[in-house]
Order: structure tokens, then C-alpha cells, then sequence
């Protein structure tokens, strides 16, 4: 009886991500919010973290060891989005439903967790935590890079939602465990 359940909230707790999913990505029918969205997603890509990474580590002997923070969380991230993708192997969400328009090309096949939102959310909190002025700039983008992955039809909410978690997390430990 609980398995019966359980397996009977998993299946409506999928039905209400796939409509708000849906939802989400509908935006995207509008030119100006796709080409919006998949600009942010491109610099999303990395860019933007490369250069930020760069600004610090040219700036100062204190900036160089912000940046070893940066590309430390990064191949931790990395590393445990690649394992968990190829895990996991959830089919990103314009592969399983056919009203989920593609709104770009996708790195890979599987969408859990989302490594676009990992890493901004890492990149975006050990950056605040040694310059808190960034915030103004940074944590609107992280939560665009975050929107576009749905508005894309690429990532559901919840891959989303466990890229920022995990984001956080190996930026919050490499700021204790490799101080500046």
C-alpha cells in the first residue's frame, strides 16, 4: 500500500513539474525572450565565469587564490555533474515531451542536475563573498542563466533547483576549506 503511494505522488509531483515546465518554456515562443534567454545561456556556457576568473586572478596575489577558489569548486562541480548525468540519465525535457519546444542546442543528452545553474550559483557565491558589491551584477544573471535552462526546454525546475544546491554547497566548501 505506501509503495502504491508513494509511486502515485512521484507520478503527480512529474505531472506538475512537466506543466510548470511547459509553462516556463512557452515564453520562448516570443523571439525576444528566446534570443534574450539563449544569449545569457551561451555566456552561461562559461565565458563569462572564464573572464571573471581572470579579473581576479590578475588583479592581486589575494585575487589569484580567489580565483584557484573559482576553478576548484569548478572541477568539483564538474565532476560531480558529469557522474551524476551519467547516472542518473534523466532525458532532458524536450526529448520526453513532444509541446516542449528546444530553444537551443544542448550540450549533451541528459539534463540532471543542471550544470549551467551549478556552476553560475558557484562562480556567482565565491565571487560575492570576497567582493559583495558583484551581487548587483552576478545574482541576476545566475538566476537568468537558471531560467533560461527551462525557458530552453533543456533543463525541468527541479534539475535547476539541484544545480543551485549543489552549486552552493562546493562553493560554501571550498570558501571554508580553501581560505583565501
Amino acid at each position: 500500500m505506501q509503495n502504491a503511494r508513494t509511486a502515485h505522488l512521484w507520478r503527480r509531483f512529474d505531472a506538475l513539474e512537466q506543466a510548470l515546465c511547459l509553462r516556463i518554456n512557452g515564453t520562448s515562443r516570443h523571439a525576444p525572450i528566446r534570443g534574450l534567454f539563449v544569449l545569457v545561456s551561451r555566456l552561461g556556457d562559461g565565458v563569462l565565469w572564464y573572464l571573471l576568473m581572470l579579473a581576479f586572478a590578475v588583479g592581486s596575489e589575494e585575487g589569484a587564490r580567489v580565483a584557484l577558489q573559482m576553478a576548484a569548486a569548478a572541477l568539483l562541480g564538474l565532476v560531480a555533474y558529469k557522474h551524476l548525468k551519467h547516472r542518473l540519465v534523466r532525458e532532458r525535457p524536450y526529448l520526453s515531451h513532444r509541446a516542449i519546444r528546444l530553444g537551443t542546442a544542448p550540450l549533451d543528452r541528459y539534463s540532471f542536475p543542471s550544470g549551467h545553474t551549478l556552476h553560475a550559483t558557484c562562480f556567482t557565491t565565491i565571487a560575492t563573498a570576497h567582493v559583495p558589491e558583484l551581487a548587483l551584477v552576478l545574482v541576476p544573471f545566475a538566476m537568468l542563466v537558471a531560467a533560461s535552462r527551462v525557458v530552453l526546454g533543456l533543463h525541468y525546475p527541479t534539475d535547476v533547483v539541484a544545480g543551485a544546491l549543489l552549486g552552493g554547497g562546493f562553493a560554501t566548501a571550498v570558501l571554508e576549506y580553501l581560505p583565501v
